[in-house]
């Protein structure tokens, strides 16, 4: 299996990209086409020791900066190490695609570069959130500020069939964001949708309200990528806030350093649980291959994982099962019309 891998997206790049292929190339047993100026990376991996053994390189000479518009990855940037990279995925040069460059030029470049699943009316970005047993799958969290029902359905079924193939769940349960825990709150889209999830082939449990799913409340949470964005930020950092807040408790006084000895090895799992990094990446719902979208800090252990993740996305055939789910849907809606 070939892993197609941004090797300038974020901002630990190329040192930290090539560092994490590395250990995937180790440890997951793929291979890398690393896309990228060839002469930087080769310099940057023999001055810090890394090994390009299983890596292929495709030039890419220009840089796609966080500050460049989403749509020049498709216009200006055509040759950056992005645009190149979803190219060489469109032409089936590898299976999958992880960068942790710019999150607007990802969705922008996956959507007419490797181009929508058919049936799908926008691609959605979903994300880990850390729950008191796990995690759930948040989306959208961005790409789509703006939402019609039947686009929240469609997320809902792509990452029903996510959580099945890569994250092992038989029956993942689906909330959808709400004001309320009754059918008949929020606004249109949120009543509409509701009902149309009744109907839909996902494990629906009804309206999710944001200070449930923390605990749990559902695999799947739901929503347009606006309000998804606002969660998720959020999430991150009421968390950061908190874990400031216990440690500034714990430095007080001899007493407290103390107790932070006592309870330190909770806390680091608790933190360790909250890390990004453990995770790897956010799928790219709705995309004709798998694409994942890594944390634009992310260190070479959430890029091994992001690579995980979409080695799984391969190996689960989550975009065949997608298909076959969007199609079945669509036929029986064209059923109940005739």
């Amino acid at each position: 299996m070939k892993i197609v891998l941004d090797a300038f997206g974020g901002d630990n790049a190329p040192l930290e990209i090539l560092k994490g292929a590395e250990m995937a190339v180790k440890e997951l047993g793929v291979e890398i086409l690393l896309s990228g100026d060839a002469e930087a990376i080769g310099k940057c991996a023999g001055e810090n020791g890394i090994s390009l053994a299983h890596m292929d390189i495709l030039h890419a000479p220009d840089i796609l900066t966080m500050h460049d518009e989403p749509g020049e990855v498709i216009k200006s940037k055509a040759n950056s190490s992005l645009a190149v990279g979803l190219k060489a995925l469109a032409e089936e040069q590898g299976d999958a695609f992880v960068s942790a460059g710019s999150t607007g030029a990802v969705v922008v470049g996956a959507t007419f570069i490797v181009k929508r699943i058919k049936g799908v009316k926008r691609a959605a970005l979903a994300s880990f959130i850390p729950a008191k047993n796990g995690h759930f799958l948040l989306l959208d969290i961005g790409a789509n500020a703006e939402c019609r029902p039947e686009m929240l359905v469609q997320f809902a079924v792509m990452a029903s069939v996510y959580m099945k193939k890569v994250q092992g769940l038989e029956n993942p349960t689906v909330g959808l964001l709400n004001i309320g825990a009754e059918e008949t709150k929020g606004g249109d889209l949120q009543r509409q949708t509701y009902a149309l999830l009744q109907k839909a082939p996902v494990n629906f449990i009804g309206n999710a309200e944001a200070r449930d799913i923390p605990a749990g409340f559902c695999d799947i949470v739901v929503t347009d990528g606006f309000t998804g964005n606002v969660v998720l930020k959020l999430t991150e950092g009421v968390a950061g806030t908190m874990f400031g807040m216990v440690k500034e408790i714990f430095k007080a006084n001899f007493k407290s350093k103390i107790a932070a000895s006592m309870v330190m090895p909770g806390l680091k799992g608790l933190k360790s649980k909250m890390d990004y990094a453990t995770i790897g990446g956010a799928p790219l719902m709705g995309i004709r291959k798998p694409v994942i979208k890594a944390h634009g800090s992310s260190n070479a252990l959430a890029i091994k994982n992001a690579v995980r993740q979409a080695k799984l996305s391969v190996e689960g055939d989550v975009i065949g099962a997608i298909s076959a789910d969007l199609s079945k849907m669509a036929e029986a809606k064209q059923s109940e019309q005739q």
